[in-house]
This record gives structure tokens, sequence and C-alpha cells, in this order.
């Protein structure tokens, strides 16, 4: 009991949790993803049109954040790397999609955000790819 109302931490607790919010966010978004790669042409439809790209490669390039680079993040191989698109398809659905609503519609894209900037920022931890291979 003692141990919840310390600052103190463990190497060990914080690669635990470094690993669990990499999986889990992983895991969470390349729902996400498997979603848009399997109802492709439907999710062409809400996809918004940036830089008059086109639908088309504007899904492509969603499904390659939210379904590759989830995969890389649930390994924790290039996880700061693979955490760049996923920051840049938060930001887009967050200001696009939602109007910057943070605490209505766009409340699962800041809270993705907000996970995939905390990876960026603290790394993979010691039990991935990248903590292997650092070694």
């Amino acid at each position: 009991m003692k141990k919840l109302f310390t600052s103190k931490y463990t190497p060990g607790a914080v690669n635990a949790g470094m690993l669990f919010l990499r999986v889990g966010m992983g895991i969470l978004i390349f729902h996400h993803g498997f979603q848009k790669i399997t109802h492709f042409n439907e999710t062409t439809h809400y996809i918004p049109n940036l830089l008059g790209m086109g639908k088309t490669i504007n899904t492509s390039l969603i499904i390659f954040a939210e379904f590759f680079c989830s995969l890389f993040l649930i390994l924790g191989l290039f996880t700061r790397l693979a955490c760049i698109p996923l920051i840049i398809a938060m930001s887009v659905a967050l200001y696009k999609s939602t109007d910057l609503d943070f605490f209505g519609k766009g409340e699962a894209p800041s809270l993705f955000l907000v996970g995939f900037i905390v990876l960026i920022l603290i790394g993979p931890g010691k039990v991935s790819v990248d903590g292997m291979i650092g070694k």
C-alpha cells in the first residue's frame, strides 16, 4: 500500500508501463485501420480530400498510418518513426472531422493524439524490438 503513494519508480515498472501503453495504443488503432482496409470503398466517402490529392490517396495514407504503423508500434519496431504518421493522422482527424471538438466527437482522436505524443517522447522501452536492437 505504501508503494501507491510514493513518487519513486523502478526501471521495470517504467518499462512495463511503456509496453502496456505502446501495445494498447497499437491494438486500438490497428482495429480502426483494419476496418478501413476491409471497407475501403465506403471509407473513401468520409475521408476528407486534403491538399487536392484525392480521396483514394488520402484513404491509403490513413490506412498506412493506422494499420501498418500500428503493427510497428505493437512490435516496438521504429516506434518513434511510426508515431509520426499516426500523430499526423490523428491531428487531421481532430481538425477536419471534428472541428477541434476535444470533448465531443473528437474525444477519441484527442486521446490517441496524446498517447502517440507520449510514445514519441518516451520511446518504446526495453521490451521492444528497438530495445533489443539497442543492446
